[in-house]
């Protein structure tokens, strides 16, 4: 019997248990790097007891979370036995059952006649469990087997006529497919149910492999304050299988998922405004679904696997949004990375180094009346303004949470190229026995611009202790948490401010 006939009798086992191939399938990807996959299978049961494969599953399914049931509730089934096995035969598979035996190995010459065959026996494969299968036992285990896939333990070692090779000499020629091999990851039941006939069954599991982000497009006009927004999801299909005609739903927020998961519908078309083009149907629909958010493409898809799908979720014209300049001027040293508060507190240096670079921001308004007002998934935001030429360049880009709707989003972009900042001490006194500490500081910002005024928030962060007073000043602040204070610079073309306070702390 040769290899290809070999396969043939695989396959007609494979689909001959009682198993036809699922229907449309129906996904549901997090943004956390998982999905749930949910699609019908035809089985023809009988009384009792009955052996199942089912074959067009994917590589990194989670097998203690499969759920098999009767969606009408007519049969009763119980999985008595269930079975994974994700190592589809390969090459490195096959020399691995062939360790300490020998097979013969094609030598190829430059001409088929100059072909020949020599005997080797496999000492070591070099095989190690495909990355799938590693991923189950952890980072660590994952890592130890990468180091012999790719260090000297992946080299396999061949025995030809006494001498040992690091290498293959040909190309292998192996005798037969064993019984048990399997051609794709394959789920093995014995399944019991209390009647006979054909069951319209459902098929659930989590599965790796799957994950979906969003990525906005943000196109300032001109030199306005104005922005369209494009908004796209981005599938990523890295399962091991592909997914026909498949309903596709994608959930954001932050599940809680171990890693090794009513309220009223909000229809993204229905925002009104400008914020979508009501002539097109929208590509997707979005929904609160328990305490996060669901989102719905409005027709189904092929998801093959190795692919990459992008479909555009949001369109928003002229929204407004304001361009921020804000001067954080304590350069925290890499030294304190991991210290603790109390440390820092007592650390007389900490806080004393000047960043000169003046932050470029850009906020507006996640509102109806601003033509957003939709639950902005994770993802990146990418900022492009258009040049005199009519060309548009980028600006800068974050990664913004998700975000609810009527909430303000801040996005940091970049450092402003004529804008400067500079802080030092001016004054530090302590005094641990009465419980009191002094500290002063100047702050300067430049605008170095030709033409354009400047509106700069300077932020201070006041860390030593909760109970303090600005018992001196140069400008009045705002107070914007227990522990931050701001002052608002306002500067015309070539002009520079200082700005000073003194603290005092009391514990």
């Amino acid at each position: 019997m040769n290899v290809r006939e070999s396969l043939k009798i695989v396959i007609v086992v494979v689909f001959a248990v009682g198993c036809t191939a699922p229907a449309e399938p129906s996904l549901t990807i997090y943004n956390q790097n998982f999905a749930v996959v949910r699609e019908r299978l035809n089985l023809n049961l009988k009384r009792g007891g009955n052996t199942i494969s089912v074959t067009d599953i994917t590589a990194h399914l989670e097998p203690d979370s499969v759920i098999l049931r009767d969606p009408a509730g007519k049969h009763t089934l119980q999985i008595l036995e269930q079975n994974y096995r994700s190592d589809p035969i390969s090459q490195g598979l096959l020399l691995s059952l062939y360790e300490g035996k020998e097979i013969d190995f094609l030598v190829r010459g430059m001409e088929r006649k100059d072909d020949q065959i020599v005997r080797g026996r496999i000492v070591r494969s070099g095989y190690v469990p495909h990355q799938s299968g590693m991923q189950r036992y952890g980072q660590q285990y994952t890592m130890q087997q990468s180091a012999m896939a790719y260090g000297p333990a992946g080299q396999p070692i061949i025995e030809v006529e006494g001498s040992l090779r690091f290498n293959l000499p040909g190309e292998p020629l192996f005798p037969a497919l064993a019984d048990d091999t399997i051609l794709k990851p394959t789920l093995n039941w014995v399944l019991e149910t209390d009647k006979a006939g054909k069951l319209d069954a459902e098929l659930s599991y989590v599965t790796g492999g799957m994950s979906w982000k969003a990525d906005y497009s943000m196109l300032a006009r001109d030199n306005s304050n104005r922005i369209d927004v494009i908004g796209w999801v981005t599938v990523d299909n890295q399962s091991g299988r592909t997914f026909e005609d498949a309903k596709i739903k994608l959930m954001a927020g932050d599940v809680s998922k171990i890693q090794q998961e009513p309220y009223a519908a909000y229809e993204m078309d229905a925002i009104g405004g400008s914020a979508m083009d009501m002539s097109m149907p929208a590509a997707v629909s979005e929904k609160a679904f328990a305490d996060y958010h669901l989102y719905t493409l409005n027709r189904k898809t092929t998801l093959h696997d190795r692919e990459t799908k992008q479909v555009e979720f949001l369109r928003a014209e002229d929204v407004n949004s304001q361009n921020l300049y804000v001067y954080d001027g304590v350069k925290i040293d890499g030294r304190y990375r991991n210290w603790d508060p109390e440390s820092i507190r007592n650390n007389r240096e900490y806080g004393t180094q000047s960043n000169p670079k003046v932050w470029i921001m850009r906020e507006f308004k996640n509102t109806k009346e601003n033509n957003l007002g939709v639950p902005l998934p994770r993802g990146t935001m990418r900022f492009y303004r258009r040049d005199d030429d009519g060309q548009l360049e980028f600006t800068g880009e974050n990664v913004i949470d998700h975000t609810p709707k009527d909430e303000a989003i801040r996005v940091y972009t970049g450092n402003a190229f004529d804008l400067v900042g500079e802080r030092k001490r001016t004054d530090y006194q302590i005094d641990i026995n009465s419980g009191w500490l002094d500290e002063s500081f100047e702050i300067k910002v430049r605008n170095r611009k030709d033409k354009d005024a400047v509106e700069i928030r300077v932020v201070e962060h006041l860390y030593r202790w909760l109970t303090w007073e600005i018992v001196n000043k140069t400008d009045d602040f705002t107070k914007t948490d227990s522990q931050t204070i701001e002052f608002l610079a306002r500067l015309e073309p070539g002009q520079e401010k200082t700005i000073t306070y003194k603290v005092h702390y009391t514990w």
